[in-house]
């Protein structure tokens, strides 16, 4: 069963004000494209991390994605200045520091998701994050994605959903994935229907198609997003990480084969390369989330995961190397976030030119 670390709730969420502004004209780029700039959030909630020692890898494990992204395009950690001083002895000097107070670390889910019109004029397309249906303490996450807004100066356009961006998978092309487990949910978005919230992702991401599949729900904080098994990593073209030798019993690689099966099937131009999963890794645990689908494509490299399995790390970076011909393939030790559920798309965010 893959965990997420959680803790008890903490303040209620803005409510997002039913809208649907950000669907005319439109349209969030494709997080290959060019950016401007990404963006990470600084954990420190001792509610979220009690583990001192395991809080203090989780920040060096942050710290090291920042500066690897750093070399390739600017990168700004949201932090409340009194957690600078600690963040600023681990980063790379590129990295910049913004006022933002956090609580954890998954800029994917609490940051703002960009939308550009055919002008070139951004928005924050706003999904509002509510601790993945209240699981986890977000008093201050939940205002993240509206303080980059007023920062940056661009209007925060409300979509009508609560939600995460991690749990949508997009080309920048007009098509969507996602799992039905981590929005046809009732702490969420309770009342409405799997038609009534594709018909606001696409508004929101001013796409026109939506392929799903089912998931599994209430066996990971996410109720498990699509970004830790499969990626659109151009038009019309997945990168999937499937199980070698599925286990009949669990329930994640049999939602896996799932998606993979309504993949094939959805009569789209596709190319669906399966990547598999690690063995011989170095944390056994059977929660831990050993996902290589879950890389982050920067200006110029893809920073991704390394998980001590010598054979299936090259594999998958090798695939990665003809997905995004031309980029460096950076590969880390981000055991830390497999511990805690997620990975190195979950820890960031970008901003596209």
């Amino acid at each position: 069963m893959i965990t997420r670390r959680t803790a008890l709730s903490g303040a209620l969420a803005m409510a997002a004000t039913p809208s649907f502004a950000a669907g005319s004209g439109w349209v969030v780029p494709p997080e290959e494209g060019p950016h401007e700039a990404t963006l990470m959030m600084w954990p420190v909630n001792r509610r979220v991390h009690p583990d001192a020692e395991f809080l203090d890898i989780l920040q060096d494990t942050i710290a090291e994605i920042a500066s690897a992204i750093a070399e390739f395009e600017p990168i700004y950690l949201m932090a409340h200045p009194d957690d600078w001083a600690n963040a600023r002895a681990r980063v790379s000097a590129r990295v910049t520091l913004w006022d933002i107070p956090t609580e954890d670390l998954w800029a994917r889910d609490a940051g703002p998701l960009f939308t550009k019109n055919a002008q070139g004029a951004r928005a924050v397309s706003h999904i509002q994050f509510n601790g993945w249906g209240k699981k986890q303490v977000h008093a201050r996450d939940s205002k993240v994605a509206a303080a980059v807004a007023s920062r940056m100066g661009v209007d925060l356009m409300p979509t009508g959903l609560v939600g995460e961006a991690g749990g949508v998978e997009h080309d920048g092309h007009g098509l969507l994935m996602a799992h039905e487990s981590s929005w046809v949910i009732g702490n969420r978005n309770p009342g409405l229907s799997r038609d009534q919230l594709e018909e606001r992702l696409l508004k929101t991401y001013g796409a026109n198609k939506m392929i799903w599949s089912k998931g599994v729900r209430d066996q990971d904080i996410t109720d498990y997003h699509i970004d830790s098994l499969a990626r659109f990593t151009g038009p019309n073209t997945v990168l999937i990480n499937l199980p070698d030798d599925p286990d009949p019993y669990d329930d994640f690689h049999q939602a896996a084969l799932q998606t993979y099966d309504v993949l094939e099937a959805a009569g789209l131009n596709l190319t669906v390369i399966p990547e598999p999963a690690p063995r011989a890794r170095r944390i056994k645990s059977e929660d831990f989330v050993a996902s290589y689908a879950n890389f982050y494509a920067c200006n110029g490299a893809v920073i991704a995961a390394q998980f001590g399995d010598k054979e299936a790390d090259t594999i998958a970076a090798k695939a990665l190397a003809t997905h995004y011909s031309g980029r460096e393939i950076i590969t880390l030790d981000v055991d830390a976030l497999g511990e805690v559920g997620g990975g190195i798309h979950c820890a960031t965010q970008q901003i596209p030119v």
